[in-house]
């Protein structure tokens, strides 16, 4: 029965955040937007990041299949991304202009699927300890796009987030000082995601354990 309905409710929250991304296409479509510019947003990809890890672990509670170190680093990512992005949204870009942005949307992508990722990774426990590694393997997608944001925001001038242009936050050396505090929240958030899933791998293997400590 709790599979059952972790399986339904991962690919709700899946088919609710792919609606809202395709539902922004459709806007930007029609407000003549570049497609390109609406997949540079963070929100966007990493929310096509969590439908993923949603219903690829949907399909595995279905199979069977047991969890894997490497798919709980994938989870993790996800994790990270997720809820560095509620984070961010919820205090950073409180009132910031968001253009085409449904409020819908802005509810499922900042909100909803966020909590819901931090949630479903304590309901369905790692069950694997947690190399250094995976904290700089989870920091690798915002260090690129990050310089894909400010290369490209150069070169056509657009800039996904106000604190990524300099014209918005006193020069380079804003964008420089946002981006290093970004990069820290970052890695906290890396950080606490890891010792969460170390801590709940330990009390799993001990719970293991104790019967065979009983006999």
């Amino acid at each position: 029965m709790k599979t059952a309905l972790l399986v339904a409710v991962r690919l709700a929250l899946a088919a609710a955040s792919v609606a809202g991304v395709v539902t922004q296409v459709v806007l930007s479509i029609r407000a003549d937007f570049s497609l390109v510019s609406v997949f540079s947003y963070f929100t966007i990809l990493s929310n096509l990041s969590a439908s993923t890890v949603f219903v690829v672990g949907a399909v595995r509670l279905v199979r069977g299949v047991p969890s894997s170190r490497g798919w709980e680093v994938a989870r993790g990512a996800s994790v990270v991304y997720l809820a560095f992005v509620g984070l961010v949204f919820n205090t950073l870009l409180t009132g910031a202009d968001l253009g085409e942005l449904v409020p819908w949307v802005n509810v499922v992508h900042h909100m909803v699927v966020p909590a819901a990722v931090v949630l479903d990774w304590f309901v369905d426990r790692p069950r694997h300890r947690q190399p250094v590694s995976m904290i700089w393997a989870a920091a690798i997608v915002p260090a690129v796009y990050t310089a894909y944001s400010l290369v490209r925001g150069a070169l056509v001038g657009f800039y996904p987030y106000p604190f990524s242009n300099p014209a918005r936050v006193g020069g380079y050396g804003g964008v420089a000082l946002y981006c290093a505090a970004l990069l820290v929240g970052f890695l906290v958030l890396a950080v606490l995601v890891r010792a969460s899933a170390n801590a709940m791998a330990r009390r799993t293997a001990a719970r293991a354990d104790a019967p065979r400590a009983a006999c």
